[in-house]
């Protein structure tokens, strides 16, 4: 099976964006969600120097690896936040991403304000002029209260363009919706069209979202459902580990690398 499968440079919190590309091309990948989370995973970031961030993208052109993806979190439910995600989309832009991923709410912050799916919409509708000039995809994530592909998709449809849709989060629908991914998908396949590829172990609440392959998430029935359905959506792994965190640097290249074989061992091609 074909599909643009990429790494969430998120798997390497902590580690610089440097040493997250080189383990993600080790591993034999080609694309990469580059993430510009406020607070959290600063790997690009409006605010580095147009020198820094040029010289990046020439890094990647170099080492065949694509920069597909911006993961560019910010809470679209609060008018002030709205500019910082137009630089935002515009960095995406700079490196040639076709899709920007962003919660609804505020990922890894306290949200400061919260509105109802119509405001929200209002705001999203703000923004499509910005995407269609970048040629680029907002895909809205499956993370905190907005936490099924149910209630993403009741967003989705207040949106007057497609140009916003649905990254489906195998792992998050578990942790903050404790439903099934395999069964919540039917309730918005038509809107997803992006995936975070994320393991889930232990119990419901618990933070272990290990290499793929290694939890309880069934990814064999998510993937022919996906197929079933003609849905050739791209991939992108993020692995986050326990809360304490990975051991070291070997050991993100290693969950990276063990999610290689995975998919590789179910047909995929990277």
């Amino acid at each position: 099976m074909k599909r643009i499968i990429g790494v969430n440079s998120n798997c390497y919190h902590g580690y610089s964006i440097e040493e997250a590309l080189e383990g993600i091309r080790a591993a034999g990948f080609h694309y990469v969600e580059l993430t510009a989370t406020k607070g959290w995973t600063e790997h690009v970031f409006p605010t580095q120097s147009f020198a820094y961030l040029s010289g990046l993208r020439n890094r990647m052109e170099e080492m065949d690896v694509m920069p597909f993806a911006m993961s560019g979190h910010c809470n679209l439910m609060d008018a002030s936040r709205l500019p910082d995600f137009v630089r935002n989309i515009e960095l995406a832009g700079f490196f040639g991403c076709d899709y920007i991923v962003s919660s609804v709410g505020e990922a890894h912050l306290e949200d400061k304000e919260k509105s109802g799916n119509e405001v929200l919409a209002r705001h999203l509708d703000s923004l499509i002029p910005l995407l269609e000039r970048y040629g680029m995809q907002l895909v809205l994530e499956i993370h905190g209260e907005h936490c099924t592909g149910g209630i993403l998709k009741e967003i989705t449809d207040l949106v007057h363009s497609d140009r916003v849709k649905i990254n489906y989060d195998t792992a998050n629908a578990v942790f903050y919706g404790g439903v099934n991914p395999v069964e919540d998908i039917e309730a918005c396949m038509g809107d997803i069209t992006y995936m975070h590829l994320k393991d889930k172990a232990g119990a419901q609440k618990e933070w272990n979202f290990p290499a793929l392959g290694k939890g309880t998430i069934d990814f064999p029935t998510i993937f022919r459902k996906l197929e079933q359905c003609g849905n050739d959506c791209p991939f992108s792994i993020e692995i986050e580990f326990t809360q304490s965190g990975p051991k070291d640097l070997a050991e993100v290249n290693q969950a990276v690398a063990d999610s290689a074989a995975y998919l590789k061992s179910r047909g995929f091609v990277l």
